[in-house]
């Protein structure tokens, strides 16, 4: 007898099978889990009480609103409850509304229903304890808060009165400006000598403190961007803090150990391993007009030699009316032709990105990369991009990170960088890193001095006026 195989492999066994039946599709539908609709609770007498005492001034203290005067008081239990919950989602995931933010906003705040944990409070009778839980558990977020409460009692008092223009101060000068800046320096550093008008080697030691914590170029000499600091109003200075506070309630719940961090404003790139930072070095970041966006994402890979893919707008404007020969110098090409041209810089020593690309997806196509302009990175200035963000040390960078890959040590990366060649090295998984590029103007060291950076590109003006916007819209619905 024919084997079976044999049989089923035999010419003509197609044309012997019955034609096939038709098998009804059964759409498997999943079952409805029904959504648990938590009724707002009924607050005792006791626990009014307390919520409304706790509510009064939170919103003040945590930067909500700039306005200091006595809000009406809450009464009855409705409209405590609303209250609770609307502070709730302010102070723990921020006061905005998704309409208030700019496109260039990329950091968003996850999604929160306070409603469960606040029902539960108010079940075991814990209300305090849910209502500190609330705030951003970061130390950063803390020293914030801190910073707020002593310049309000700064602008409470009058703030400081404006440094006028004039020559230069610096060690030997004398008269009523230096005295007008002992007075004005006096108000935010406690060991400075408020009187006298001699400016002396201690004063100078207080002026450098101050353009520290500032962000300037420490000379001591009280030039002109000294003065434009010092003359920042006291008010100003508060809202420059609520605004920081508030784009720390747009981070996650907790930050991963390991990431890299770059300050747009400060244009500083940090690694963090274990939760603390390892590694910093200098950046250049967007200027006005062309600004970094804040955001988060993973770096993925690593590009070796890149070429740049000039953005069509930055070609129109800056490189195409240079005429050819200026592009063939610069090792630029010209992809397409017509409408649709391009330019592409090729990879060498004259690429705008350098040896090194880091890529990580974000809608806004910018990424870290290398330079081949190294001047900038001794600037105290250093906005200088059209939003990518330039690296100084790129190099001890991609060592960081590729060095778990055993493929990809210094020997590799060098071998690769010596052949002139295009190469994309994907990152491992468990060494995709977490990049964060945050706008930090306003923060406290670690003993508490509040340090501030300049706002260049206007957003702590715009989002701190926007919380307070927001704040009497919903102040007057939860009431």
């Amino acid at each position: 007898m024919a084997s079976v195989t044999a049989l089923l492999a035999g010419p003509g066994f197609a044309q012997q099978q019955p034609p096939p039946v038709a098998v009804p599709q059964v759409q498997v539908v999943p079952p409805v889990v029904p959504v648990q609709v938590i009724p707002p609770p009924v607050l005792s007498a006791a626990q009014i009480t307390q919520l409304a005492q706790l509510l009064d001034d939170a919103g003040f203290a945590h930067g909500l609103r700039h306005d200091g005067s006595a809000q009406p008081r809450l009464e009855g239990n409705d409209a405590v409850v609303r209250a609770a919950l609307d502070y709730a989602r302010a102070v723990h995931s921020g006061r905005l509304d998704a309409s208030d933010f700019q496109q260039d906003w990329g950091l968003r705040p996850a999604a929160y229903d306070p409603m469960p944990a606040f029902a539960d409070a108010v079940k075991r009778d814990r209300i305090a304890a849910w209502f500190r839980a609330l705030p951003p558990p970061y130390s950063g977020y803390d020293g914030l808060q801190k910073g707020l409460a002593a310049y309000r009692k700064i602008e409470a008092n009058g703030g400081w009165t404006t440094l006028p223009a004039g020559p230069d101060m610096a060690v030997g000068s004398s008269g009523p400006r230096v005295a007008a800046l002992r007075k004005r320096l006096a108000v935010e550093d406690s060991d400075v000598v408020a009187t006298g008008d001699k400016f002396d080697a201690a004063l100078k030691e207080a002026v450098v403190r101050a353009q520290r914590r500032y962000g300037l170029n420490p000379t001591g000499l009280v030039s002109k961007g000294t003065l434009g600091a010092l003359n920042v109003p006291a008010g100003d200075r508060v809202r420059q803090i609520m605004a920081n506070m508030e784009r720390w309630r747009w981070l996650p719940a907790e930050l991963p150990a390991k990431r890299i961090q770059v300050n747009i404003a400060a244009a500083v790139l940090t690694v963090f391993e274990g939760d603390a930072p390892i590694a910093s070095m200098k950046a250049v970041t967007g200027r006005p007009g062309n600004e970094t966006p804040m955001l988060q994402s993973r770096i993925h890979s690593i590009v070796l030699n890149p070429p740049w893919n000039v953005p069509a707008g930055i070609a129109a404007k800056e490189l195409f009316p240079k005429g050819a020969a200026y592009l063939a110098r610069n090792n630029y090409k010209i992809i397409g032709t017509g409408a649709s041209r391009r330019i592409q810089q090729q990879p060498g020593p004259k690429s705008a990105l350098g040896l090194y690309k880091f890529d990580f997806d974000n809608p806004y196509a910018v990424y870290l990369h290398d330079t081949p302009s190294q001047s900038k990175f001794a600037s105290f200035d250093r906005l200088d991009s059209h939003g990518c963000v330039r690296l100084e040390k790129p190099g001890p960078l991609a060592q960081l990170l590729l060095r778990n890959d055993p493929a990809w040590q210094p020997d590799e990366i060098q071998a690769a960088l010596a052949t002139g060649k295009t190469q994309r090295v994907q990152l491992q998984p468990q060494d995709q890193v977490h990049v964060y590029l945050l706008y930090w103007t306003a923060f406290a060291s670690a003993n508490g001095q509040m340090n501030f950076r300049g706002d260049p590109y206007g957003w702590d003006k715009t989002l701190a006026a926007k919380i307070e916007r927001r704040s009497a819209i919903t102040a007057v619905a939860t009431r």
